[in-house]
């Protein structure tokens, strides 16, 4: 068994898998090491082991403790493992003295998800976030790439060529980090203007757990042809596509990048241009994997994430996909009471999507503001408008103004020029049947 897993695995790494759970840590009921395994899977490892231990506080010199040192050490042996993979954060000095001890590289989770990011980025500008990210985390570590010099002595007043060529690394890292930062300042602005030039047409974005279906849900509902896959960040870059919703209209729909337990805060910087149709966008569909044993803490991590973006209070609908793979019906019932408002699909089956498409419309429509217009009858920029932006209930004309019953998305009601036009809301004006008025009236002209 275990030579024909090692003939399966050529030009593999053989990993070993370590997680440290401390006090106040909920893993639920799935397995401790699953998603690591899914993580060190896509990034071309292959999984012979792992081991879990829990722990009041981590070790300060290997994390672990000391026997499971050596407990790692003899699965090493058995495994001719290559690699140790921590689903942990360690510092320098705890990688240096795991190496050490273990005679094998030793990664952590920071710097796997790191090496599945340079793996899939595409875009230039994910390019140079995951560069970015990469270049401050290996900062504090370049003296880790230079112990095989820290023998080599030179005379008195000379330095080690290990230490002078650390500084000249230090210097050279320093100086690409702040490149870098500059160029993704110059990449948020362009991002930035760009989403806003979107501001005629109403924006729905996707976000959550990666792995969930987004890409999948994307394109069936708008035909994108974004990679899909079975595996985590199968796509880094957003794409944004045109979605016809039934008895509303288009919609641009954004698909961004996966979020994941954890996630490093310096990835969360280096990607705000690529998560800013996130920030823009009029509705978030928060997709979630009914299907995973992990639901519950894959749904609080991201809005984790949200709120280190700073839009967690953005209009959101939770969309719990995969109900196709859910075999256990109680367990979809505990899902329906967690969450009462939220929308079961099959963005795999296509299950539920007009239900689907009813709610994001009903979630659209809550940012709406229902106002009376009075303008020049010549104001035909204006009516324009009106008319493509928002649903004209009906229209009143007279010799020289025309009056205009409207239901008018919050954001571009202040777009209209109080120079050339009244409003007022129509709850107030016109009572309130004329507020609950039909969208398609007999007196729209």
């Amino acid at each position: 068994m275990h030579d024909r897993q090692r003939s399966q695995a050529i030009n593999q790494e053989a990993a070993l898998l370590v997680r440290v759970i401390l006090d106040g840590q909920d893993t639920g009921d799935a397995d401790p090491l699953d998603e690591l395994q899914g993580l060190a899977e896509t990034s071309g490892a292959h999984v012979f082991g792992g081991m879990v231990q829990r722990r009041d506080k981590p070790d300060i010199a290997f994390y672990i403790g000391s026997g499971k040192v050596e407990e790692l050490k003899n699965l090493i042996e058995f495994h001719a493992a290559d690699v140790v993979i921590f689903d942990n954060d360690l510092s320098p000095g705890q990688t240096r003295n795991l190496e050490k001890a273990l005679g094998v590289k030793v990664i952590d989770r920071t710097e796997l998800i790191l090496d599945i990011f340079a793996t899939h980025a595409q875009t230039y500008e994910s390019r140079l976030a995951v560069e970015l990210a990469q270049l401050e985390y290996s900062l504090p570590r370049l003296k880790r790439m230079w112990t095989h010099l820290s023998r080599i002595k030179m005379g008195v007043g000379m330095r080690g060529p290990g230490e002078k060529q650390l500084e000249v690394d230090r210097r050279l890292v320093e100086k690409r980090i702040h490149e870098l930062k500059s160029e993704l300042q110059d990449v948020e602005a362009r991002k930035e203007r760009l989403v806003r030039s979107r501001a005629g047409r109403m924006t729905v974005s996707l976000v959550g757990y990666t792995n969930a279906g987004k890409s999948t849900l994307m394109n069936a509902l708008t035909g994108a042809g974004v990679l899909a896959e079975d595996k985590l960040f199968a796509t880094l870059d957003t794409r944004t596509r045109r979605w016809t919703l039934p008895n509303w209209g288009p919609v641009l729909l954004s698909d961004t990048v996966g979020f994941i337990r954890d996630l490093p805060h310096r990835l969360v910087a280096s990607f705000k241009a690529t998560l800013e149709e996130a920030n823009q966008a009029d509705l978030l569909l928060h997709v979630a994997d009914a299907s995973s044993p992990a639901v519950y803490q894959q749904i609080a991590s991201v809005y984790a994430v949200l709120h280190d973006l700073e839009i967690d209070e953005k209009d959101t609908l939770l969309i719990l996909n995969k109900i196709d793979a859910v075999t256990d019906s109680s367990y979809l019932e505990a899902l329906r009471l967690r969450y009462p408002n939220a929308v079961e699909i099959s963005a795999k089956t296509r299950q539920n999507f007009n239900l689907l498409s009813q709610k994001v419309s009903e979630a659209l429509t809550r940012n709406f503001r229902n106002i009376i217009v009075e303008t020049d009858v010549g104001n035909g920029k204006l009516l324009a408008f009106l008319a493509a932006h928002g649903d004209v209930i009906s229209k009143q004309f007279t010799e020289e103004k025309v009056v205009i019953h409207c239901r008018l998305p919050e954001k571009y009601v202040g777009a209209i020029d109080p120079k050339t036009a009244t409003i007022r809301d129509a709850t107030v004006s016109c009572g309130d049947e004329a507020a609950d008025s039909p969208l398609t009236d007999s007196s729209i002209e």
